[in-house]
């Protein structure tokens, strides 16, 4: 089923019946990222949502950086859950769909069953963890300032194309990002969430989640490094599980496609007893 909810492209997959898994993309993509995961989890018995968020895909591009703020982007996941009538979701998350993902958990745990966040560790320990994190993410500076729009886009996008480089679906989002007002519109979470403010003084972090959490990190990453997601044990009062995945780089639901899905099937089914009834005694 398809549905705009708040400006929001959201589709559900799947029986109503079933757990509900939400799926969460990061930058550059759209839902499309998950291709790979949602006919394994509805095979499974769940429900799956996935969106767009806010700036991407069919979903609304405000070019204000506003519309990005934190209680609007959270405000988006709740809009959807409710419009679904879903009281409680698993959540997962790659990329900024993992910051998100980290926060919501943070701010409504009630909402959330259980927590997989792919690439991106829980922000307090992005913030731990040192120099070389602070090099493999220097273009997040660049993007807070309005040359990025420019730089990114010139000689046919070819600076964008080197940042992306090693994306399965990199032409893809380069097509999408070409079109008026896109790139703005997809900066939008850099801008709103990490302003250059943030980035010379103190910025208090969200609470650690209560909830179940796994994360998944690719040995490859370009962006993202090992510490930052295992630091985040740190920060899950919850049980938390680390799986590192050998050879993958930063786009792990494409790159490694079947990796993600049996570690996902495994979470999930052992994080609750609300699992499909095809998955019980396994």
């Amino acid at each position: 089923m398809r549905a705009m909810i708040d400006g929001l492209a959201v589709q559900t997959h799947g029986s109503e019946f079933g757990p509900a898994v939400l799926l969460l993309h990061g930058f550059p993509d759209s839902a499309e990222l998950w291709r790979g995961q949602v006919p394994v989890l509805v095979d499974a018995g769940y429900r799956v949502i996935t969106v767009d968020l806010r700036g991407f895909g069919a979903s609304d591009k405000p070019v204000a950086v506003e519309e990005y703020a934190p209680a609007r982007v959270l405000g988006d996941v709740e809009a959807v859950l409710d419009g679904l009538g879903v009281d409680r979701a698993h959540v997962v998350g790659h990329d900024w769909g993992a910051v998100i993902a980290w926060v919501f958990a943070s701010a409504k745990p009630d909402r959330v069953a259980g927590l997989v966040c792919l690439s991106t560790g829980h922000p307090a320990s992005y913030r731990r963890a040192g120099r070389e994190q602070r090099e493999k993410g220097w273009y997040t500076l660049l993007f807070q300032f309005d040359v990025a729009e420019e730089w990114l886009l010139q000689d046919s996008a070819a600076q964008l194309r080197e940042l992306l480089a090693g994306h399965p679906d990199m032409e893809q989002a380069v097509a999408r990002l070409q079109q008026p007002g896109a790139m703005t519109a997809a900066l939008g979470l850099y801008r709103a969430w990490a302003p250059p403010e943030s980035l010379v003084g103190p910025r208090r972090p969200p609470a650690p989640v209560d909830v179940p959490a796994m994360g998944l990190w690719g040995t490859e990453d370009r962006f993202l490094t090992e510490q930052q997601m295992t630091g985040s044990a740190q920060e899950v009062r919850g049980t938390w599980r680390f799986e590192r995945i050998v050879g993958a780089g930063h786009w792990l639901p494409l790159e490694a496609t079947a990796a993600v899905n049996r570690l996902l099937l495994d979470f999930l089914a052992r994080t609750t007893g609300d699992r499909p009834a095809e998955w019980r005694g396994r």
